[in-house]
């Protein structure tokens, strides 16, 4: 188990140091995201999947889980020149869903620090 623990904190901290050096991926924390968000229509992207959205989710958040099969297919429905918001749980795979959307031609993806847990 502890083998486990250590593996997940390097893989979060790989995750974490890569968006930090990726000027396409911001991390803001809650109190940012929720002015922004509140400005007006965004692209708001929920990445949970969908039991974990049902129990609660942010606004008018769409749903779209990173580890599901159409992800990438629903995730180009969105306007790539403008700015994306996304979430999960804690925040691990809301930065693969940002590297994948950065991959795929996306100019701007802004990430919740913590997750839907921080937001609470």
């Amino acid at each position: 188990m502890k083998k486990i623990l250590v593996i997940l904190f390097l893989s979060m901290l790989t995750i974490s140091c890569q968006s930090q050096s990726n000027p396409k991926i911001k991390v803001i924390a809650p109190d940012a995201f929720k002015t922004a968000i509140a400005k007006g229509e965004v692209q708001l992207v929920d990445v949970r999947t969908p039991e974990e959205f049902s129990e609660g989710a942010i606004g008018h958040a769409l749903n779209n889980n990173v580890n599901g099969p159409d992800f990438e297919t629903e995730i180009l429905k969105l306007d790539k020149t403008q700015p994306v918001y996304v979430y999960c749980r804690s925040g691990a795979r809301s930065q693969i869903a940002a590297k994948k959307m950065v991959d795929l031609g996306f100019t701007e993806v802004i990430d919740l620090e913590g997750g839907y847990l921080n937001w609470k």
